[in-house]
């Protein structure tokens, strides 16, 4: 944990932007995978960690907007807890952790609601994606766990939208570390792109490169050499001379702040000149995003300008043709890059997702497109020092997309179909890196990734056919 004053000061902010009432802010609990007491692995409600940071399943928060009253509310540890869990720390002593004075037993927390709900006090509290959440939302408030979400409070979601978006220097010490645990996963990974090699050996090296460092991965990886399915989950390909392997990953810090890289290598170690070329373009489409990104600048604009260089490097290639950004304006590089350039990092790989991405990315100022692969772009408003985000442009060769979009003659004037025939097999390349928004522009987080196609490669080519490991 920071120490308590961090998250009591956070909370201090969160409810001097509240006109008034009660805030409940609701931990996870245990979930089981086929038995009570045989679990998956604890993570907590990420807004729960910024605001409190105690990592234990079954707590919950009050915080009185008007007395400025703050209670911890749990269950209080009993001999069977003693016997099959040792001596833990008392639900008093975790209060005073998060700079909390008072705490209680959990099975008061329905009374209290109850009673703010009849004096018709605001009771504000924010979505929730866990399913038990939402029946234990549903019981304290009499309510389906249906309809539970549309009780959540706006005022409370942007309020915490506006806290958690702007990281401190403590945050960003968490997420420089998460940061440098993945160098060592995508390291890892593009020396184990191996010929012969299974997808699932080298997603299951993710974990164990996680794991040996007390870490849990920050969400399911990507390790695909079908790279054109964006959230290709299936690890059952084997490994050939001449892939392309894209592995998406990303490690939490020892306090939850996660990383999220993406890295595509070629099998075997040497890309072939016509990966090379669309490597470079995806390469150069990050670069300029690169120089663009600083306070002040809108990430739609920053996205646009990514895919006008996009485009540019296409049509060098022969794939793309007329005015690049009347291009751009129709649509015509989703074909491409459906996508969008990137989302904000934090406590949540997709930071605060679970709010609402409207909320997160956007404002009153710049609104969601619902252009086809604009309307993907999760982040769009305006960059402040301290927002942490990923740049992850792709190019990527969809058969099935490509064959609509040609048999509905669309975007004709710009698209070199004939061309594409003989990419059908190509495959997708994504690169993404994480990045600070600092004073006058950005800055990586952790220890660089392999990036340059020369660096890539050397990387693959510290390992032998047999495997061993020459670094």
């Amino acid at each position: 944990m920071f120490a308590a004053e961090i998250y009591r000061q956070r909370r201090l902010n969160l409810v001097r932007q509240l006109k008034g009432g009660i805030v409940l802010l609701l931990g996870n609990v245990a979930s089981p995978f086929n038995a009570a007491d045989n679990c998956y692995r604890f993570r907590q409600d990420s807004s729960f960690l910024y605001f409190c940071g105690l990592d234990q399943p079954g707590l919950a928060v009050i915080l009185d907007v008007d007395s400025g009253r703050e209670t911890l509310f749990g269950r209080r540890q009993n001999l069977d807890d003693l016997i099959w869990s040792g001596p833990q720390v008392t639900l008093q002593e975790r209060a005073e952790k998060a700079g909390i004075a008072r705490s209680t037993e959990l099975s008061e927390l329905c009374e209290i609601l109850s009673t703010a709900v009849a004096g018709k006090r605001e009771v504000h509290y924010l979505p929730n994606c866990r399913a038990e959440n939402k029946i234990i939302l549903g019981d304290l408030f009499g309510r389906s766990p249906d309809v539970i979400s549309q009780g959540v409070s706006p005022e409370l979601i942007k309020a915490t939208v506006a806290l958690r978006s702007i990281k401190s220097a403590e945050e960003l010490t968490q997420l420089d570390e998460a940061a440098d645990l993945g160098y060592q996963l995508h390291t890892t990974a593009m020396r184990m792109a191996q010929p012969g090699r299974y997808e699932w050996e080298i997603a299951g090296e993710l974990e164990a490169v996680a794991a040996r460092a007390g870490r849990m991965l920050s969400f399911p990886p990507i390790v695909t050499v079908h790279g054109e399915i964006l959230h290709n989950h299936d690890r059952n390909s084997q490994l050939q001379q001449g892939d392309l392997l894209l592995v998406d990953a990303g490690v939490e810090s020892t306090l939850h702040y996660a990383s999220d890289h993406t890295r595509t290598s070629p099998v075997g170690g040497r890309f072939s000149p016509r990966q090379k070329d669309i490597y470079q373009v995806v390469l150069a489409t990050m670069e300029c995003a690169r120089e663009l990104i600083r306070p002040g600048m809108t990430y739609l604009d920053v996205h646009l300008a990514a895919c006008r260089t996009l485009v540019e490097g296409l049509q060098s290639l022969g794939l793309m043709h007329g005015d690049a950004e009347k291009a751009v304006v129709a649509g015509a590089h989703a074909l491409f890059m459906p996508h969008g350039l990137g989302h904000q990092l934090g406590l949540d790989v997709h930071d605060m997702e679970s709010l609402g991405e409207d909320f997160v990315g956007y404002d009153d100022n710049i609104r969601r497109s619902s252009q086809f692969g604009l309307s993907s772009l999760r982040l769009g408003r305006e960059l402040q020092k301290g927002f942490v985000l990923t740049v992850e442009p792709g190019i990527y060769f969809i058969p099935a997309l490509i064959a609509q979009w040609q048999d509905e003659g669309r975007h004709a004037d710009y698209i070199n179909y004939a061309k594409l025939e003989k990419y059908l097999n190509f495959g997708g390349i994504r690169l993404e890196d994480d990045i600070v928004v600092t004073i006058s522009g950005n800055r990586l987080l952790g220890r660089p990734l392999p990036l340059q196609i020369a660096a890539v490669e050397n990387t693959l080519n510290l390992v032998d056919k047999n495997g061993q490991d020459y670094s």
